[in-house]
């Protein structure tokens, strides 16, 4: 039985030696700054600097991996005798999904022998990362890539996304609010609360009056829909404001004796939308 390798996408936002460490590879997604014509990925530009940037009224611009660059990725590995398990970005959010099926669908002919499954996470930044992490864990476990694959198919629902973000300028730029909501927001200090649903989209879900109580909103979801509220997996993503995330996972310590698996940034691809500031709780519920 051939082994295979679990492959994903920059937006999963897991730190590039975090993945190494897992064994997991991934194609680069890419942004720019309007006015220059730089194009970077997220290990070009510390990310600290990339918030700052933004913050001074930069306006970055995302763009989704294109089929040659999976085609390229994908063929090393199956050249060196590996199948592949490739987990992609939220087709909901991005055509970098696509990118990979179609990749996959051009190389089954140049490879008759060796499979390639791309599965569409639904998800993004940590809440695709953790996926990722499940379906290492699952590997390392014994199973197969058919028996995993079926796994992560069955986890995509029970995914849960919840996040906050700072300033709603960021989501009235790509249309997630209107510019009335955004203005009236900002002089109110109303924080949405969003998720990503069932097909993969970003929606708001409600409101909150000041930060303290958008974080506290994210601990509610948490206990409202985890799975195994203290022992399960949660990630923690953000945007270049650690001081929420350790204020968030001391609730969900108090609360319910969870313990946070990985915290870690929202990369430049995602945190181009959702701005600096962004707070974002990834676990396994019973439904999204």
């Amino acid at each position: 039985m051939a082994t295979y390798a679990i492959f994903t996408d920059s937006a999963c936002d897991i730190k590039p030696e975090m993945l190494k460490e897992w064994g997991v590879g991934y194609e680069n997604l890419t942004f720019r700054f309007e006015g220059d014509d730089k194009v970077y990925t997220s290990e070009d530009m510390d990310i600290t600097a990339f918030y700052q940037k933004m913050r001074e009224g930069g306006v970055a611009k995302t763009a989704a991996a294109n089929p040659e660059a999976f085609i390229g990725s994908f063929r090393k590995i199956l050249e060196a005798g590996n199948d592949i398990l490739h987990l992609g970005f939220s087709s909901g959010l991005s055509t970098t999904y696509n990118a990979a099926r179609i990749a996959a669908l051009q190389l089954a002919e140049e490879f008759p022998d060796r499979k390639i499954v791309v599965i569409d996470t639904l998800a993004a930044s940590a809440g695709q990362g953790l996926l990722v992490y499940l379906a290492v864990k699952k590997q390392e476990e014994g199973a197969s890539l058919e028996e995993n694959a079926e796994y992560i198919k069955a986890m995509v629902p029970k995914l849960c996304h919840w996040f906050t973000v700072d300033d709603l300028v960021y989501l009235k730029r790509g249309g997630r609010v209107s510019a009335l909501t955004a203005i009236a927001g900002t002089m109110l200090g109303i924080k949405p609360v969003l998720h990503v649903d069932d097909e993969g989209h970003l929606i708001k879900v409600s409101t909150a009056h000041g930060r303290k109580k958008a974080i506290m909103a994210l601990a509610d979801k948490y206990g409202e829909l985890a799975d195994d509220k203290e022992n399960g997996v949660v990630f923690i993503s953000n945007a270049d404001c650690i001081g929420d995330v350790k204020q968030l996972e001391n609730i969900l310590k108090e609360r319910y004796g969870a313990s946070v698996d990985v915290i870690t940034d929202v990369g430049s691809v995602i945190g181009a939308h959702s701005g600096p500031g962004t707070l974002a709780l990834f676990f396994v519920g019973k439904n999204k």
